[in-house]
Order: structure tokens, then C-alpha cells, then sequence
């Protein structure tokens, strides 16, 4: 088992609510989810709503931390923020205030 947290970048042995390895630099699934958009460079490309999001779901929701999300969870934060988007457009015939990144 040490072999497979070692090769997965795993090395705290911490299981982090469904997110990704914890860290970008360390093993095969975080510089996969690195490269995917996922970890803390991922979490720099946010826009505001992203965070919003973000917020409400380590706050209100009490998901746990949302500072280095996998590329998995920031895909599905970036479909909640154009879902969020979509219906404002619907309903004001304004784009949202925030611009999408």
C-alpha cells in the first residue's frame, strides 16, 4: 500500500473529502491534475462567481476546504457559475456582472 500512496503522490496518507491528491508536485495524480486545471494554479484562474461558489460550498454547505480543488470539482464549480449565469440572462436579459475567465 505504501507503494501505491508513494506512486500517487499520496504521501501524508490524508484523504481529502473527494479532491485530489492535496499537492500539484507530487506523484503521477497531481501533476495529472495539474495539467488538468485542477490544484492551487487552477484555483488562480477562478473568476469571481467561481469563488462565490466556492465559498458557499465550504461555508453553507460545509464542504470542507475549497482552496486546491481537483480539475474534477473546479469543472463542476465552472458548470454551477454558467448555470448561474444562464439563468440571470434568462430572467434580467443582462449578462452577469461578473465576466467569465
Amino acid at each position: 500500500m505504501d507503494f501505491v500512496k508513494k506512486f500517487t503522490g499520496d504521501h501524508q496518507g490524508q484523504n481529502n473529502q473527494g479532491h485530489a491528491s492535496g499537492d500539484n508536485n507530487g506523484g503521477i495524480m497531481g501533476k495529472l491534475n495539474g495539467a488538468l486545471g485542477g490544484g492551487a494554479t487552477g484555483e488562480k484562474k477562478e473568476d469571481g462567481l467561481d469563488k462565490a461558489v466556492d465559498f458557499f460550498q465550504e461555508h453553507v454547505l460545509k464542504a470542507g476546504p475549497q482552496n486546491n480543488e481537483s480539475a474534477f470539482e473546479q469543472a463542476k464549480d465552472e458548470q454551477i457559475s454558467d448555470a448561474i449565469r444562464g439563468q440571470y440572462k434568462k430572467f434580467t436579459g443582462k449578462d452577469f456582472p461578473i465576466a467569465d475567465k
